[in-house]
């Protein structure tokens, strides 16, 4: 099957012209790099450290001459991430599962990201590329600081899991301190924590979520989502989720009788972060009875049959707990 390599739209052999519009400017630029994968050392996780495909995946700087793509240490337009070397499970899909799970995100559920494409080496091994959001077209970087930052966690202060010592409310309560916008952007936030739990994304931790500064105006908005991938492909017993939904060891009905997020834990953490109930219902519609639009997209990916059948059956597991409701039972 011959689709777009960033839309994943059937009957294209490359590129479809609106992809190129957003990924190149219009520049008809190959899918496959006019390289082969840059060399690096393998990455060790200590036993102390959690486990997280973030830990072990390798970034390289891209930009691009004329129609060519080619690495470089300044001046970078382009995120490229090769297969990472590790001790997880199937990790030669992680190019595939990201870039499919970020087009999930856009297509299906309304969710900002940038322009990304699933790509290939010279010799046919598989990347993703992301272009870089905080680099506008005239080379301006925007202040961009991610949750860590904002909270001021690091592995000095906080341990070396700092990433995961913190809830999904705290970080809600940050965007309230700081972001004035905060009534569109917590719908952003709220939308994203529901996309991450429906795609198994066990690595939406602190660093995976971030804030820049609005040029025109001058104050803070969420940047558009990255890092998105169903952990679950490579880490089979990982958690509910990277963080926890809310702070103080709360827990809403659902999780204390199932030990699992759904939907009385789901609109109960809507409620807390200050969203009315009219939004929550409208924003968690979203999320169910589009299985078939999923699993078209999944079927149009660049994931072997196995895989895209691993990915359709945890999307399935996890809509039956968005699904549920306790309270609604009792």
């Amino acid at each position: 099957m011959k689709v777009c390599p960033s839309c994943l739209k059937e009957g294209y052999e490359t590129f479809c012209n609106p992809c190129l519009k957003k990924l190149f400017n219009g520049k008809k630029v190959s899918h496959i790099l006019p390289f082969t994968r840059p060399e690096f050392n393998e990455v060790r996780l200590s036993q102390s450290e959690r486990l997280s495909i973030s830990g072990i995946q390798i970034k390289h700087s891209l930009k691009l001459e004329k129609v060519k793509l080619v690495l470089t240490d300044i001046g970078g337009e382009y995120i490229l991430k090769p297969t990472p070397i590790g001790s997880f499970n199937h990790l030669e899909a992680t190019p595939a599962n990201e870039h499919l799970t970020m087009q999930l995100a856009v297509q299906l559920f309304e969710i900002n990201i940038p322009p990304n494409a699933f790509m290939q080496f010279e010799d046919k091994k598989p990347a993703y590329i992301v272009k870089r959001f905080d680099v506008l077209s005239d080379s301006t970087k925007l202040l961009q600081e991610d949750f860590a930052q904002v909270a001021g966690k690091s592995e000095e202060n906080s341990g070396k899991n700092y990433k995961y010592d913190f809830s999904y409310e705290e970080i809600a309560g940050l965007m309230k301190k700081f972001i004035s916008a905060y009534p569109i952007e917590i719908e952003r936030f709220y939308s994203l924590v529901i996309f991450n739990y429906l795609v198994s994304n066990g690595d939406a931790h602190l660093k995976n979520f971030s804030v820049f500064r609005n040029v025109e105006f001058g104050d803070y908005i969420l940047t558009p989502a990255y890092d998105l991938l169903n952990t679950s492909i490579h880490i089979p017993d990982e958690g509910n989720t990277a963080l926890e939904l809310f702070k103080d060891n709360f827990m809403a009905e659902s999780y204390k009788y199932g030990s699992k997020y759904a939907k009385d834990d789901f609109y109960e953490f809507g409620i807390k972060i200050g969203i009315s109930k009219t939004r929550i219902d409208k924003i968690y519609k979203r999320f169910l009875n589009k299985e078939n639009d999923i699993k078209n997209l999944i079927n149009r990916s660049f994931l072997n049959d196995e895989l895209k059948e691993k990915y359709f059956n945890s999307v399935l597991n996890r809509l039956e707990r968005l699904k549920y409701s306790y309270n609604a039972e009792k």
